[in-house]
């Protein structure tokens, strides 16, 4: 029973990610999201069985059906990411939430809260995953995807029973770390939309998760920054977008923050 719910979870998680792919672009291009699907080269419409998740990719060898450019890799790879972070949300919030009753049970005994902890986590990696593509392409971290995530989660949080508290001031925490730096910088080491996604991610991990998650930001950052710089791909002075470090981190960090924590106060 389990292995079927795994799958289908896989599944919703691809499908969430096509969605995710279309968003990301229409943000980026300010359009509405209703109607359907096209092709951003030729911006001809895309059939249904042109817009399946991961399989249209492959039948069409990579190519628009009717120009014949190439489709980004980014579209399989977004909806194969989203399809196995939802997974892995599903299966952590299933060994803490049903500690010592076996992974097997889950078909048996999902519950109200469980349900909602999997849909918090679900929506938090879809925003994270939409900020990381977008930063990483165009260096944008939208107003429009942090500030209502960062609302939703403090709501869902609070039904789930985390402190408000707590909630308030990680966030307050994550949003200064950057507000000082964009003021002492006067906003040339980082943007704006930084504050408002390290508020998200005070709001979303809370205390001292926030704290992990930016340590982790930063040492992942520097450490892809200094092999990009050796190997000629990037100059000293080169614009690193943050905002994919920043995202990477807050998922590593929401499955296994506690571990990385206490694995890092054990070293002293």
């Amino acid at each position: 029973m389990v292995h079927v719910i795994y799958v289908s979870i896989f599944f919703f998680g691809l499908i969430i990610g096509s969605f995710l792919n279309c968003l990301v672009w229409r943000l980026y291009k300010g359009e509405k999201m209703s109607g359907r699907s096209y092709c951003p080269k030729c911006e001809e419409m895309i059939a249904w069985y042109d817009n399946i998740p991961v399989l249209s990719f492959i039948l069409l060898g990579g190519r628009c059906r009717r120009c014949k450019k190439k489709i980004s890799w980014q579209y399989p790879l977004v909806e194969l990411a989203t399809g196995a972070l939802f997974v892995a949300a599903f299966f952590i919030n299933g060994k803490l939430f049903y500690a010592g009753q076996g992974i097997s049970d889950f078909g048996f005994i999902l519950n109200s809260k469980f349900l909602i902890m999997n849909l918090k986590d679900w929506f938090l990696v879809s925003v994270m995953i939409v900020i990381f593509v977008v930063d990483l392409r165009w260096y944008l971290i939208l107003d429009i995807v942090t500030l209502p995530a960062a609302a939703i989660i403090f709501i869902i949080n609070l039904f789930l029973g985390f402190s408000w508290s707590n909630m308030i001031i990680s966030g307050i925490m994550g949003g200064s770390f950057f507000l000082i730096q964009f003021m002492v910088s006067r906003g040339k080491w980082i943007g704006g939309g930084d504050i408002r996604l390290g508020l998200l991610m005070g709001v979303a991990l809370g205390w001292p998760d926030v704290l992990t998650a930016l340590f982790l930001a930063y040492f992942i950052g520097s450490v892809i920054g200094v092999a990009l710089i050796v190997g000629g791909k990037k100059e000293w002075s080169s614009k690193v977008p943050l905002g994919t470090f920043l995202t990477a981190a807050t998922v590593i960090t929401m499955f296994w923050g506690e571990r990385i924590l206490g694995w890092y106060l054990n070293l002293f």
